[in-house]
């Protein structure tokens, strides 16, 4: 099936405006979801059965293989309910905002195919959090879905850095119910002033109202907390990483995502000018960096999801090699088609029996 796309279907599509490509993509998998024995087909032909894997225990979650799909593609959660069907062992939507905004203007979104990479300056396009809140609201509950759900939340652009905090708990109240792990995304570099949240004190102003607002739920009848997670940038340096990490012990997360796309330009990417975070493989040194630098720090024992960069197999490995105990992808998506998942999914089980 790789081959196939590779061969036919991604030529058409790389015809196309990026974004257009991938919101064709968004539509077509939202549709598959609606037909659940369809998307049972699927699974059964690609042998996605939970007997070709290796479950992983993380955060309080059982996931019935490493490999995730990373936010930025189902921005609205309209489509994860088809993600198992196309192999992911987990899904991720948003990034979602309090309030519904358009994001940056197009184009913002750049394909670079020699480099496996892309470019975008989307600006967290999204409908809001009461919509997603709405919309996942009538989709299958947390303990009725095939594979954990997670949700992914950042800045509204029209909340400065001072009401950052207002702002994620107003999205966080909306949406917890309905997440199986919840992310606090302070690292995407299309935002403004979003990375400021980054600095060890806004940081603990942060996570703590957030984790204050998660351990009410806990005592409230009838509630119970949910795993928080915090995505952080591939362009920390390391005593900016320990400081992050401090808080991170200090508030009890249950775990960690690195990295975000990357403000860095690296080799041929010195002479493109457009503004925007980079992924693909031009990000796979640093995001392993970082990972490695993270699991050695916390002795191994903050469950970090690896993304960045991973383009196939070796790339995969490399990730859970440096103390990755999940991986995400998006941009390798892209590329090798919709069933890189189940493909990397079925390798990585393949490589830890052997």
């Amino acid at each position: 099936m790789g081959r196939f796309y590779e061969k036919i279907s991604r030529p058409v599509l790389f015809r196309l405006d990026s974004e257009r490509a991938h919101e064709l993509a968004v539509d077509a998998m939202a549709i598959l979801g609606r037909f659940g024995p369809a998307c049972r087909m699927l699974e059964a032909l690609g042998r996605l059965s939970p007997k070709c894997f290796r479950p992983v225990e993380a955060f309080g979650l059982r996931f019935p293989n490493t490999v995730g799909l990373a936010a930025g593609f189902d921005k609205n959660a309209r489509a994860w309910p088809a993600a198992a069907a196309l192999g992911f062992g987990h899904v991720e939507v948003g990034t979602v905002t309090a309030v519904a905004q358009p994001g940056n203007p197009r184009p913002r979104m750049f394909r670079y195919p020699e480099q496996e990479a892309l470019i975008n300056r989307l600006g967290f396009n999204n409908e809001g959090s009461e919509a997603v809140a709405a919309r996942l609201s009538g989709q299958p509950p947390r303990g009725k879905r095939r594979i954990p759900l997670g949700v992914n939340l950042g800045k509204s652009r029209v909340a400065d850095v001072g009401r950052a905090t207002e702002d994620y708990l107003a999205s966080f109240a909306r949406l917890a119910d309905h997440a199986d792990y919840v992310v606090l995304n302070v690292s995407s570099p299309n935002t403004p002033g979003l990375r400021q949240l980054q600095d060890e004190s806004r940081l603990r102003e942060l996570l703590s109202a957030v984790v204050s607002a998660n351990n009410g739920r806990a005592s409230s009848p009838g509630g119970s907390r949910v795993p928080i997670l915090l995505k952080i940038a591939p362009d920390l340096g390391y005593s900016q990483i320990d400081a992050v990490l401090g808080v991170v012990a200090d508030q009890g997360l249950d775990g960690l995502i690195a990295t975000n796309t990357t403000l860095a330009r690296p080799g041929f990417f010195a002479g493109v000018a457009e503004a925007g975070g980079l992924s693909g493989a031009p990000l796979r040194e640093r995001s392993t960096e970082v990972i490695k630098y993270v699991s050695r720090a916390t002795g191994g024992r903050l469950p970090i999801i690896g993304v960045g960069g991973i383009m196939d197999a070796d790339g995969a490995a490399e990730k859970l090699d440096a103390g990755a105990t999940l991986i995400q992808v998006y941009t390798g998506m892209v590329y090798r088609g919709p069933f890189f998942a189940a493909g990397l999914a079925r390798a990585l089980a393949d490589r830890q029996r052997r």
